[in-house]
């Protein structure tokens, strides 16, 4: 599914009030709400909505628990850090317990025993130790999501549900869920905006089947459709009906 906005302010404000649908859906049914976050600078104007009023008090925080899709692996007050933002923006604002918030980084852990370590978190947490309620994504113009980059070997991960591994194209660790793990969430909701995502849009959404080049190829959710928030920049290249 994909909904076309024509500005990000009316985008993130359809974005919080989905959040918000979904975390009360959850509460109702299971009495807790499990969300992964995305990084970059996507999500941010989604996250100050949801930490202010009035939307904020329509959500029962203490049941709610939040992860993340991927990492840097940095501490949580390195520029960098994907968590490090979201504390910033939003869940310094919120009364989330801080015994439901899961960084994707530890001290003096290697990122590859941190990722195990992960998978025993949502074993303990998620239904059927890995169903998320929600999880949000962003897509990079390289067609990328969560920490899933063309022609790495994550890509043909079919068994672990968390991993980490050296970029090197970046000359540094990442950490993130994978494929078949993001694909039995309830709910996917990637959100992007920009000209520059227009292309990385059209090869990812409409383009041929190539997932190693386009990494976003791979969410396909089990339980349904994707459902991809776009500005009108960014879906410039689409053929809409």
């Amino acid at each position: 599914m994909i909904q076309v906005f024509n500005n990000t302010n009316t985008l993130n404000k359809k974005a919080a009030e989905f959040f918000i649908e979904k975390a009360q859906e959850a509460i109702k049914k299971r009495n807790k709400f499990t969300v992964a976050l995305t990084g970059g600078s996507s999500p941010n104007g989604l996250y100050q909505l949801l930490a202010s009023s009035p939307y904020k008090e329509e959500i029962d925080w203490s049941k709610v628990f939040v992860f993340w899709g991927d990492e840097r692996w940095v501490p949580i007050d390195d520029e960098k850090s994907n968590a490090g933002a979201a504390y910033k923006s939003f869940l310094n604002h919120i009364l989330v317990p801080e015994s439901n918030i899961f960084p994707m980084w530890k001290k003096n852990v290697e990122p590859e025993a941190y990722a195990l370590a992960y998978e025993k978190l949502l074993e303990k947490h998620l239904e059927d130790g890995e169903v998320f309620d929600l999880i949000l994504l962003g897509m990079g113009d390289d067609g990328h999501t969560a920490s899933l980059f063309p022609g790495e070997e994550i890509l043909k991960e079919e068994n672990k549900k968390v991993d980490a591994y050296f970029l090197a194209p970046q000359d540094m660790y990442r950490i993130t869920l994978t494929a078949p793990l993001i694909n039995k969430a309830r709910k996917i909701v990637f959100l992007v905006f920009g000209e520059k995502k227009a292309n990385a849009l059209y090869q990812v959404v409409q383009g041929e089947r190539n997932s190693n080049l386009y990494p976003a190829q791979l969410i396909h959710p089990e339980a349904g459709k994707v459902i991809w928030m776009v500005d009108e920049k960014a879906s410039n290249r689409l053929k809409l009906k």
